[in-house]
Formats: C-alpha cells, sequence, structure tokens
C-alpha cells in the first residue's frame, strides 16, 4: 500500500473520515467536496482508500492537506480497504463513508454531538435516496435465518416497528456507508471481517460490537443522500454473487450452531435458488 499526501505537517484531527473506492465515478468528487466542507469544532483527515481504479480515476483531486491518499495494488475488497486505514488513521474518532454519499455541511458534527450526549457507540444516519425516500438500509436487522424463510414466504421483508420520534433509534445494525464511531473500539472489535469480500461486513460487525455490549443507533434528525451502488454497477452480477456469499458466511460465523441441522441444507438451498434468480435480474436492471 502506497500512501501520499501534502509535505506539510498537519494538526492532529479529530476525525479521520475513511472513503473506499473503486472506478466510484464522478460522485467521488461530490463525496470528497461535501467531507472537505464540513463546519467542524476541530480538524478532521480524510482519508481516501483506492482499490486500484483505472487510469483516470483519481484525477483533480483536491490540493487540501487534510487528504491522504491510499493506493492499493489491487482492489482487495471494502473491509480490508477500510482496516487499512483504521490502522493509521490518527483521529479519535472515524466516519466510514460510502463514495457516493453527500454529507450535508453540519452532519459530522451533530452525529458527533448526538453520539456524545446518547452515549452511542457506532452511530449512523437517516440514508436517503436521490428523491428523497427512505433507505431500508437505514434501519437494519440480523439477518437470522427464521426472518428470512418468513419472508421468503410472504414475499416481503416485514415492517421494522421502529419509534423514530427521538432523536437516535436503537436498532440491530446500520449500514457501512455511513458508520461513525471511536476509531479504537472499531480496532478493539477487529474491524472488519475481511472474508466479507462486498456487503454483509457491516451486519457482522454491528453484531460483534452488540454482543460487546456497545449500543448502535441511528440519528433520526441527520439525513444524508446515498446513491447506492456507484462503483458496483458495472459488475451486477459479482456483486450479486458476493451478496449472498456473504449471506453463507454470515450465517455460518452467527447462527449455524443454534439452527437445527435438518434446516441448514434447505437454507444454504434457499439461498442459492434466490441467487439464481437475482442475478439475471441485476445483470438486466444494469444494462
Amino acid at each position: 500500500m502506497a500512501e501520499t499526501f501534502a509535505a506539510r505537517e498537519r494538526p492532529i484531527p479529530r476525525v479521520s473520515v475513511v472513503i473506499v473506492c473503486h472506478n466510484s465515478g464522478p460522485l467521488l468528487r461530490h463525496a470528497i467536496d461535501s467531507v472537505l466542507g464540513q463546519s467542524l469544532e476541530g480538524d478532521l483527515e480524510l482519508m481516501l482508500a483506492d482499490n486500484a481504479s483505472g487510469e483516470g480515476q483519481l484525477d483533480e483531486l483536491p490540493a487540501d492537506s487534510r487528504l491522504r491518499l491510499l493506493l492499493n495494488p489491487d482492489n482487495r475488497g471494502f473491509g480490508a480497504a477500510c482496516n487499512q486505514a483504521a490502522a493509521i488513521a490518527r483521529g479519535r474518532f472515524m466516519l466510514l463513508l460510502n463514495p457516493d454519499c453527500q454529507l450535508p455541511s453540519d452532519a459530522l458534527s451533530r452525529l458527533l454531538s448526538l453520539r456524545e450526549v446518547e452515549g452511542v457507540d457506532v452511530l449512523g444516519a437517516r440514508l436517503l435516496n436521490a428523491d428523497g425516500s427512505l433507505q431500508a438500509a437505514s434501519y437494519r436487522r440480523d439477518p437470522r435465518p427464521l426472518r428470512a424463510i418468513r419472508q421468503a414466504i410472504s414475499g416481503s421483508a416485514a415492517d421494522i416497528a421502529l419509534d423514530t420520534s427521538g432523536d437516535v433509534t436503537d436498532v440491530e445494525a446500520i449500514s457501512g456507508a455511513l458508520m461513525l464511531m471511536e476509531t479504537s473500539r472499531f480496532r478493539e472489535l477487529g474491524g472488519f471481517d475481511e472474508g466479507f469480500r462486498l456487503h454483509v461486513e457491516d451486519l457482522d460487525l454491528c453484531r460483534r460490537a452488540r454482543e460487546a455490549g456497545l449500543r448502535v443507533a441511528v440519528a433520526n434528525r441527520v439525513e444524508v443522500t446515498h446513491a447506492k451502488g456507484a462503483s458496483s454497477k458495472a459488475r451486477p452480477v459479482w456483486v450479486e454473487w458476493q451478496k449472498h456469499r456473504g449471506m453463507w458466511r454470515y450465517f455460518r460465523k452467527h447462527d449455524a450452531l443454534s439452527t437445527p441441522l435438518l434446516l441448514r441444507p434447505l437454507l444454504w438451498l434457499g439461498m442459492w435458488a434466490h441467487f439464481a434468480l437475482a442475478a439475471p435480474l441485476a445483470w438486466w436492471r444494469a444494462r
């Protein structure tokens, strides 16, 4: 991994913002500008971890001493790149942010304030589509086997009855598209499980955080636009493969031992039957 950054000495930042990118397109620059434009008490550093983007993808980055560029020779996955950045992050806090997210100018200061006031260890925000509608991944649950079976039988995901009237709502998991926590906590948890190549690593981290006694919640009044899938639209079938592979790894890691033995092969068959349907649909939508 090579690192490049401005030569002059930088102050110790309060927050390290980590963006992992791979051929993320023009949305990446919007994400970078939104981070560098934060109204924040204290300094920040923006760690841009590039997983071997193609030629020209990192042209015209802003000349800002807060930007640290980490260059990987290959695409080793989202979780691995986050772990690399976290290992050398200097901020007390770390914000993991997708390259297709755009932060309002006060988002980071509000998240930090809520984290302290509410005593939240792993904090997310309300993620919105471009049309302003809420993304379901803002408020998530563990993908337990019985829930998956009920969803398959009903044909739709069950609604989660959550009270979102307060400043924060406790959840089982949040999206890795935007995740704020203390850098030391992330390291103590062992970071992301790098066995998850793409997707599901955030669900796994949140579950391990809760099992360690940490509080996971969503900031109900901090809204962030998330374009979703900017780096993965060119490889829709591969992305579906990684999603399903990740879900099976999650099941084996967390729920296999508590699942009746006869049910396990049925779950395996159901998951890969779902992939056989989802992959061509994803390919068709990406055309």
